[in-house]
């Protein structure tokens, strides 16, 4: 029991991590309709700048707070500057995400080097949770709380707000958005470049745990696609559903059978898709 107990909240704090990646991944997704390979970039850019900002002041908070505004702007500026011209045209805006995907790996391997480094834990958060049987690092504990409380918070935002009405009726009929006064493409850059925002901050909160390299990015931008796919394109609920799934499975499937583990993945994807192509959440 111990063992079950220990594995199900490794596999939380996956799905948490997952969670604020596929969570900007699908919101991205809901009013553009582009898949962007380049999210996983958001994430690998967050854990860079907050490893910058925190070898220089000592705080994990100044460097959340320093990615986020980063990688948030230039999130803005790549949609902005480069993604909307393609209009609603997918492939060429899926080639132009693969291309700024390189071009941040080769700059991240060019300003920071090629070694791996792990973000500091915070002094208050370094220690382990006793229940019995059960021991449990307190920071994978403060991650899964914080995953939760994103959660909330998005689900507030969308459902309670007035930004999060015209953000619904634009993922329904951007064209009738459109006509009844709401900025499509204003709103279409606030969406993306607060995607890159939780994707970054996702990063941070990794950072401790699964520490920063080139190439961390294309390592979990398969999780996160299996992720959307799995709870449906444009769905947050989708996207917290399907966090969970993917991370109770792929971290059981590592911890049982290691040699199947990408198997044990992939295949909930594929019945999910043979059964309902749209995902769990998903709609036509």
């Amino acid at each position: 029991m111990t063992y079950l107990i220990t594995q199900s909240l490794n596999g939380l704090f996956s799905a948490a991590l997952l969670f604020l990646i596929a969570s900007g991944l699908t919101l991205s997704f809901g009013v553009m309709k582009i898949v962007n390979i380049a999210h996983g970039s958001f994430y690998m850019l967050g854990v860079y700048v907050a490893y910058s900002v925190v070898l220089r002041t000592g705080s994990l908070w100044l460097g959340a707070a320093a990615a986020v505004a980063v990688v948030g702007t230039l999130g803005l500026l790549m949609q902005r500057l480069f993604l909307r011209r393609f209009g609603a045209d997918p492939l060429p805006q899926m080639m132009m995400t693969m291309g700024f995907a390189l071009l941040f790996r080769d700059a991240a391997l060019m300003i920071w080097g090629g070694d791996p480094f792990a973000l500091p834990y915070p002094s208050w958060l370094s220690g382990s949770i006793e229940a019995g049987d059960v021991v449990f690092p307190s920071y994978r504990l403060f991650v899964i709380a914080v995953a939760g409380l994103v959660a909330i918070g998005l689900w507030l935002v969308s459902d309670k707000t007035l930004v999060g009405a015209r953000l619904r009726a634009t993922v329904d009929d951007p064209e009738m958005a459109s006509a009844v006064g709401i900025h499509v493409a204003r709103l279409s850059g606030l969406v993306f470049a607060a995607g890159a925002a939780l994707a970054a901050f996702g990063g941070v909160m990794g950072g401790p745990i699964l520490g920063g390299y080139p190439g961390i990015d294309f390592d979990l931008l398969p999780l996160a696609f299996v992720v959307v796919i799995v709870g449906g394109m444009g769905s947050l609920k989708g996207a917290l559903v399907g966090s969970v799934v993917v991370g109770m499975i792929d971290n059981f499937g590592k911890a049982l059978v290691p040699e199947l583990s990408y198997f044990t993945l992939f295949a909930p994807m594929v019945l999910v898709l043979a059964f309902r192509p749209t995902g769990l959440y998903g709609r036509a």
